[in-house]
């Protein structure tokens, strides 16, 4: 089947799936913020819920530092180690003793406590493995698959001597060139471009295929996590910041052709410059993404709103366009994942082209 039709199926099939998901889970309410959060199991309803280990890093007054390894959070309670804590701010109630973590387990309410030590244990660092991880962890394994088979073919000479075959490879040609000379060699120059393009072309890739996967049955969007776009905004601002020119950081500490008095104003200004604009690219990229999906799963809750309102007639008289709607914007989150793709790569490009760039000016006196 051809990419194409086998993303339009995705779509179609995704349109029709959370519905079903959430009618699969009737105790539960429908909450389009936590479906789209982050969690500590993968949820594959109405099949199974698949929770993933818990990875903690402790400090206990009489042992000093040690790591705690859980198969799942429900063995993490069970192993009389654990309390639970559920719910947020004033409404937060700890749940412990075998009975009551029991109770608490086989209702499932387990799957989003936050897990707390018992005997004055104190958690310092949490590496549990995540729903967002598992993604990025997939994502990069897809794009390790497609390009170690695509480079392969170009040691022999496919794509380099002759002309690419395949449907696969004449594609990533495209989106490789289209990065190359669309965003790379414009914002950087033909002197320097070929030294940032690597990293151009993997947070590009990268953030495309995490886009893509949380928009097909059961997937997760990594992006739409805040501590996933800020490490790949530190990559930006590291090597923006290591490959700065001298002229750079004249501009940063002691802008030119300007009075001092200005030069003094404009130094701090400078300085939050150059992290801001990191934090405004892992910011806008997690907000995007995290905004489409509530917009989907705010035109899917709206079948069961109207229900409770009205009646399952007038519930079933909204699905058409609620469905329609979630089709439409459906298709206009894959332009979205390019775009945000594109917008993430040639503003990071921008930046180094910016750092690295060399100026001829006069000093005003």
């Amino acid at each position: 089947m051809r990419p194409v039709r086998l993303l339009t199926c995705l779509l179609c099939l995704n349109v029709f799936w959370v519905p079903l998901t959430t009618l699969a889970a009737e105790d539960e309410e429908f909450d389009p913020i936590h479906h789209t959060a982050d969690s500590y199991y993968l949820d594959f309803l109405p099949i199974a819920k698949v929770e993933l280990p818990r990875i903690l890093i402790l400090r206990s007054e009489s042992t000093g530092y040690y790591v705690s390894v859980y198969r799942t959070t429900k063995s993490a309670l069970r192993s009389g180690e654990m309390e639970a804590k559920i719910g947020t701010g004033e409404d937060t109630r700890t749940i412990s003793g075998q009975d009551s973590l029991q109770a608490l387990i086989t209702e499932g309410k387990h799957l989003d406590a936050k897990l707390s030590p018992l005997g004055g244990n104190t958690i310092i660092l949490d590496l549990s493995v995540t729903k967002h991880l598992v993604f990025a962890l997939l994502a990069s394994g897809i794009l390790l698959a497609i390009f170690v088979r695509l480079a392969n073919r170009y040691k022999r000479g496919i794509g380099r001597t002759s002309a690419p075959k395949g449907s696969v490879q004449n594609l990533f040609e495209i989106l490789v060139i289209f990065v190359r000379d669309e965003i790379a060699v414009p914002s950087l120059g033909k002197g320097h471009y070929q030294r940032f393009l690597p990293y151009l072309l993997t947070a590009f890739f990268f953030i495309l295929t995490c886009n893509l996967l949380g928009l097909v049955p059961f997937g997760a969007t990594a992006t739409s996590n805040l501590n996933i776009t800020a490490v790949l905004a530190t990559f930006t601002f590291i090597l923006t910041q290591v490959n700065g020119s001298r002229d750079h950081w004249r501009h940063v500490f002691w802008p030119p052709g300007m009075p001092v008095l200005v030069k003094l104003l404009l130094i701090p200004t400078e300085i939050m410059g150059l992290f801001i604009k990191p934090l405004t690219l892992a910011i806008r990229l997690f907000a995007n993404l995290t905004a489409g999906h509530l917009v989907i799963l705010s035109l899917i809750g709206m079948i069961f709103t109207f229900t409770n309102l009205f009646g399952e007639v007038v519930g079933y008289g909204v699905v058409p366009f609620s469905l329609g709607f979630t089709l439409f914007v459906m298709c206009l989150e894959v332009l979205i994942a390019f775009i945000q793709a594109y917008i993430f790569t040639i503003l990071s490009a921008l930046f180094i082209g910016m750092a690295i760039a060399e100026h001829s000016h006069s000093e005003a006196h």
